[in-house]
């Protein structure tokens, strides 16, 4: 199956965070357009999470830790691992969900 992801519907999951998803039997892929500023707060789920920064400025902190991520840099979140984050900038993110992320489909 080939997707292109200019063709993929965007949804506002949160105040300033425009995701587009693709979601197979067993994980969640999500590139997001987020605007300066936006939150996520502090929460954890079930999904292990790979979260990379493909433009811009952002705040992220896993477990207590708080370090500013700018393009290219990674994160790996263990499943039920506390994180949150702030844009510093307008951002584009991608996240790898596993399992798939049932509350984004």
């Amino acid at each position: 199956m080939a997707i292109n992801i200019a063709t993929l519907p965007s949804k506002e999951i949160m105040p300033g965070y425009h995701g587009k998803m693709i979601h197979t039997a067993t994980m969640s892929l999500v590139y997001w357009d987020v605007e300066e500023g936006a939150e996520v707060p502090e929460h954890s789920h079930k999904n292990e999470q790979i979260m990379q920064v493909l433009e811009g400025r952002f705040e992220f902190w896993v477990a207590g830790e708080k370090a500013i991520y700018e393009a290219g840099d990674l994160v790996v979140i263990k499943a039920h691992q506390k994180h949150g984050g702030k844009t510093l900038t307008p951002c584009k993110l991608m996240d790898v969900f596993s399992p798939t992320r049932e509350e984004y489909h």
